[in-house]
């Protein structure tokens, strides 16, 4: 055999390992890439992928704060996710290179429950850190919005922002004159004469009054000690209403007017950090791919009469804003 040809069959064959190894750590990378999207997807997963330089966290707050929906397999996360919101505060806790939490708030607020742990989680933060935290106000940073705020060193908002609403509300529907209209007949069996709350008494409302007060109370001490003001200065704002930025700021609720480039821009500066992060959510190709799916398929009417109650929020305790549409 010439040279020339044992030389060709050398490179043939190194091109064909090369090729060969190639083929096997592309699919495999791509088999990867694949399982981790579509697990992504499946499991509502949310990845911490932090910069290994010093940086400063944005923390969005952006819908109804409410408790984290489960994700079924066409389900993609939209708006709040609490329990996603909690664990990144953690990591951001046990990372060095964090110099920094910039909390975005674009919430009419929400439950009780999870206003106040995303408001204890935030003090937390600081307290195990020393590091600051700020807070920029969107569209509506109101009642549990306005909360979660208030763990916040410095308050901006922009100018055309809705906030305040400082209180409670705990709402619930009587259906018994529609009942009798259609025929239907309700009965309960109960251990005591408070357990139905379906037709409210006087003597029931008063008993939730309570709760709500109780509340409210809270509430009222955490402006007072998230703003630096008296709690009788704090009830002489605290009764339901809405603020624009500029009576906010005349009545000690906010700390600034701003744009969101503006702010960060103030924050950067005083930190002395450029560079921000957020966390990666499902995205791509393939998360479009299933919410296109999911929007093919009907709701049955089970589904739409669990989205309805659940909307109606019947007699679960809310630090929530009414939105006029």
């Amino acid at each position: 055999m010439k040279k020339k040809q044992i030389i060709g069959l050398v490179i043939a064959a190194v091109l064909f390992i090369a090729v060969g190894v190639s083929s096997v750590l592309t699919n495999t990378f791509s088999q990867k890439m694949l399982n981790d999207s579509v697990g992504q997807i499946l499991t509502g997963d949310y990845r911490f992928n932090a910069p290994l330089s010093d940086y400063i966290a944005i923390v969005r707050v952006e819908g109804t704060i409410q408790e984290q929906a489960s994700t079924g397999i066409f389900d993609i996360p939209e708006g709040y996710q609490h329990q996603t919101t909690m664990e990144y505060i953690d990591d951001l806790m046990e990372d060095s290179n964090n110099k920094g939490i910039l909390l975005y708030v674009d919430s009419p607020g929400g439950t009780v429950y999870e206003s106040e742990e995303l408001y204890l989680k935030l003090k937390d933060y600081k307290e195990a850190t020393g590091r600051p935290v700020w807070d920029y106000m969107a569209h509506y940073a109101a009642s549990g919005g306005y909360m979660v705020s208030m763990a916040s060193d410095k308050i901006y908002a922009n100018s055309n922002t809705v906030t305040g609403s400082i209180g409670v509300i705990m709402s619930g529907f009587d259906m018994t004159g529609l009942y009798e209209k259609l025929g239907i007949r309700y009965f309960s069996i109960t251990s005591g004469e408070y357990k139905d709350s379906s037709q409210m008494t006087d003597e029931q409302m008063a008993i939730y009054q309570e709760q709500v007060d109780e509340y409210y109370n809270k509430f009222v001490s955490i402006v007072a000690e998230g703003r630096g003001m008296s709690e009788e200065a704090v009830r002489g704002l605290a009764d339901g209403r809405t603020y624009t930025a500029e009576q906010a700021i005349d009545n000690g609720l906010i700390d600034s007017i701003s744009s969101f480039e503006d702010m960060q821009a103030a924050m950067s500066e005083e930190l002395g950090v450029n560079n921000y992060y957020e966390l990666e959510g499902p995205s791509g190709v393939f998360a479009s791919l299933f919410a296109q799916v999911k929007d093919l398929i009907p709701k049955s009417e089970a589904q739409i009469l669990k989205e309805t109650a659940a909307d109606m929020e019947s007699g679960v305790p809310m630090y929530y804003a009414e939105q006029l549409q």
